[in-house]
């Protein structure tokens, strides 16, 4: 196998490990997507975690500049434990494992390139229609571009979400990083927002909020969205701010829910990886 000859050095909370790629991705796999999923998008996801990992081994991140990738979800990519998924997996936990295994096997020491370098293979839980921009979150590469991406709220069940917000908790949440924003206490609430300003994606580039612009990303962070693809409203009828989201995570790259609907509908990996990373090359790994 290519994967057992590519040897990464990863950071884990025990401390740094070295593993080959054939041990990293299963594990990587099983951390970062359901093993229900269909094993196109499962194939998909090897691909883009392998060329994530080469990418990091070529570029260390300054959270961990001993170590080429490390086992946080909020970093990099999640690590799960044997124990984990007897417990998630239950009675499929050799059904699923052989499954994850195979999406390995099958791409063996493939990865995704952009002019014969690795490429930041970024991914992301749901996005509602079409994925993120790299250049709206400062990353300006050419193959994280916003594309088409399949997910409705009928075919996936958990794609919207609502979070709703009581105005003093709004306001004193917005002035702890706006504090020169006009938010009167005792003023109509509904007079606190002015106008949203959508990106070419269409999500939420910026609100103006007692007067100052605040970007949808800061908004995202504050109040524990989802996703910057969200609406903004005072509800009278609530007394509360209403926050309508659709998808999940930073919206770029491979949409791992439009994956896993584009596979059902027919694509194989490597349609789903030219979708997702327009204008890359799938190549193999020489170690």
């Amino acid at each position: 196998m290519l994967d057992g000859a590519i040897l990464l050095k990863v950071h884990t909370d025990a401390g740094d490990r070295q593993m080959t790629m054939s041990e990293y991705l299963p594990l990587a796999l099983a951390g970062e997507m359901p093993a229900a999923f269909d094993s196109e998008a499962l194939e998909a996801q090897a691909v883009a975690l392998r060329s994530y990992a080469l990418y990091y081994r070529e570029h260390r991140k300054q959270n961990h500049p001993e170590a080429d990738i490390c086992s946080s979800s909020a970093c990099c990519a999640a690590l799960a434990d044997e124990e984990t998924l007897r417990t998630r997996w239950g009675d499929n936990y050799e059904t699923y494992r052989e499954k994850l295994q195979q999406a390995v096997r099958a791409t063996d020491g493939q990865y995704l390139v952009w002019e014969e370098e690795p490429i930041l293979a970024v991914f992301h839980a749901a996005s509602g229609g079409r994925t993120e921009d790299g250049a709206a979150l400062g990353l300006s590469l050419p193959y994280l571009v916003s594309v088409s991406s399949p997910e409705t709220q009928d075919a996936v069940s958990t794609l919207n979400s609502t979070v709703e917000i009581s105005a003093a908790e709004f306001r004193t949440t917005v002035r702890s990083a706006f504090p020169d924003a006009a938010m009167e206490p005792d003023g109509d609430p509904a007079g606190w927002l002015g106008a949203t300003a959508l990106n070419p994606a269409g999500r939420v580039e910026s609100v103006e909020i007692g007067g100052e612009r605040v970007s949808g990303l800061a908004l995202r962070q504050l109040f524990s969205l989802r996703s910057t693809d969200f609406s903004l409203a005072w509800d009278p009828d609530a007394s509360s701010f209403i926050f309508r989201v659709s998808g999940y995570g930073h919206g770029m790259g491979l949409s791992q829910h439009g994956a896993n609907l584009m596979a059902k509908n027919g694509a194989d990996y490597r349609e789903i990886l030219a979708h997702y990373y327009p204008g890359t090359e799938l190549v193999m790994a020489t170690a």
